[in-house]
């Protein structure tokens, strides 16, 4: 008998340990701090130990509702995987469980309460010669946040649908969802897989940029040594493939003779994809747009050899924001700050740039930016892990927060869709330790 109840209690420890946390519901932990500088309320969403990433600023990261926030954390014990925050009540539920899921490009719809993510290949598959097909997913939040608070979650696959299988040979990760969503765009690497990786620089450890950014913040490497260095980092050939979401039907859109990194959709213009030259750092010419249909391929303001252009991101209809560095004494021997350029006239302005000391022969600046929907503001984060809040007609600075750290990663600040808060990613709470996610609310700041 002693036996037997042994057997059972295995059983079921067994039977719950392959139980899923798809729509399981967390705690919240929303609570709110002082910042000790500017003395501005910051409502904290997610404080776990765990890191709590968000999109990138070129995605959505409201659902369409505009009540939940997206992110992806190591929280639930099986990987990275995706998570929503409710940003009234701070309820958080868990979207995926599934050690395939890729959590570094999520795209989430603005017309109804669906997200687009790729699923990887089974790192298990025992058969490594015989490549797993990776695939696209269409995950429907809006029916899994029902069931999870009403308590009657049923299987993962029950709120998946696969738009598509990709080619065993289509390698990219970077996907990116049309403004009128019939199209999914992703980015490829059609460079040889060996010659990819001797070209490719050492990455750091997931949600860790400290060695990137030791590099590319040395005041001491000289000039002509980090362009030779971005050089060897920028080679490659890439490719964009644009996907039906409807029908799965996959085309070419455009390969270049680059490594192609930050593919993004104009939101307000159906068609129109925006991408960079990926050199983990400096590129000769940074930001280059092209049409879903291939044509108009073009560069994106002409940058000049001694201007280090990077962090675009989409600000409007006919805008893209940008970053033009000034953390190195040679950059700021031309102007610098965050810019706009017209996607259309190419004419640009720039909105601003923070005199910031690092240290010795290095200023710091601004580092990345993001444009309110409205067009009122703009709002960027400094080398020191300050927030600012540019406004677009005036060019009057404001400092929202301080202490940010700007590590394990940066805090990539974006505006909510209502453009009256910034949300960031910041390792205030644990010294640079962990992620949590910050909102800062910016409606009582007057023109």
């Amino acid at each position: 008998m002693r036996n037997l109840i042994v057997l059972l209690l295995f059983g079921l420890t067994s039977l719950s340990g392959l139980a899923s946390n798809v729509g399981k519901v967390y705690p919240s932990e929303k609570h709110t701090i002082i910042d000790r500088i500017t003395g501005r309320l910051l409502t904290v969403l997610t404080a776990s130990s765990f890191s709590d990433a968000k999109p990138y600023q070129t995605h959505d990261t409201w659902t369409s509702d505009g009540k939940w926030i997206i992110f992806h954390s190591q929280r639930g014990g099986n990987g990275s995987q995706l998570f929503v925050v409710n940003e009234l009540t701070g309820v958080i539920v868990q979207l995926t469980d599934d050690e395939t899921v890729n959590a570094g490009s999520l795209n989430l719809s603005r017309k109804e309460m669906k997200l687009f993510f790729i699923r990887n290949s089974p790192s298990s598959d025992t058969d490594k010669n015989k490549p797993v097909p990776r695939q696209i997913v269409e995950l429907h939040i809006g029916q899994l946040l029902q069931d999870a608070l009403s308590d009657s979650v049923g299987q993962a696959a029950d709120y998946e649908r696969v738009v598509c299988t990709l080619p065993e040979d289509m390698r990219g990760n970077n996907l990116a969802l049309d403004a009128d969503e019939t199209q999914l765009y992703l980015s490829i690497s059609l460079t040889p897989p060996e010659t990819d990786k001797r070209q490719a620089p050492q990455q750091p450890a997931t949600n860790d940029r400290s060695s990137v950014d030791s590099r590319n913040t040395d005041p001491t490497e000289a000039r002509e040594a980090a362009r030779l260095r971005f050089e060897t980092a920028g080679k490659g050939k890439s490719g964009i493939r644009t996907i039906d979401i409807r029908t799965g039907k996959i085309a070419k859109v455009i390969d270049v003779d680059l490594r192609m990194g930050h593919l993004q959709a104009n939101p307000w213009t159906p068609g129109e994809i925006i991408y960079c030259h990926e050199t983990t750092g400096d590129a000769p010419q940074r930001i280059w747009a092209v049409n879903a249909d291939g044509s108009n391929h073009r560069p994106v303001y002409r940058e000049t050899p001694d201007e280090w252009v990077t962090h675009e991101t989409v600000a409007g209809a006919d805008e893209l924001m940008f970053n033009i560095m000034g953390h190195l004494p040679y950059l700021r021997e031309k102007p610098s700050g965050i810019a706009v350029v017209n996607l259309r006239t190419g004419q640009m302005k720039l909105l601003g740039q923070v005199d910031e000391h690092i240290s010795e022969n290095q200023q710091g600046g601004f580092w990345h930016c993001n444009g309110s929907p409205d067009g009122r503001w703009a709002t960027g984060d400094t080398f020191k892990g300050s927030i600012y809040l540019i406004n677009r007609q005036t060019g009057e600075q404001i400092l929202l927060s301080t202490d940010h750290r700007m590590r394990p990663d940066h805090t990539h600040p974006i505006f909510s869709p209502d453009s009256k808060r910034v949300l960031i990613q910041s390792g205030l709470l644990s010294d640079g330790k962990a992620l949590n996610l910050m909102t800062i609310n910016i409606e009582s700041i007057n023109y």
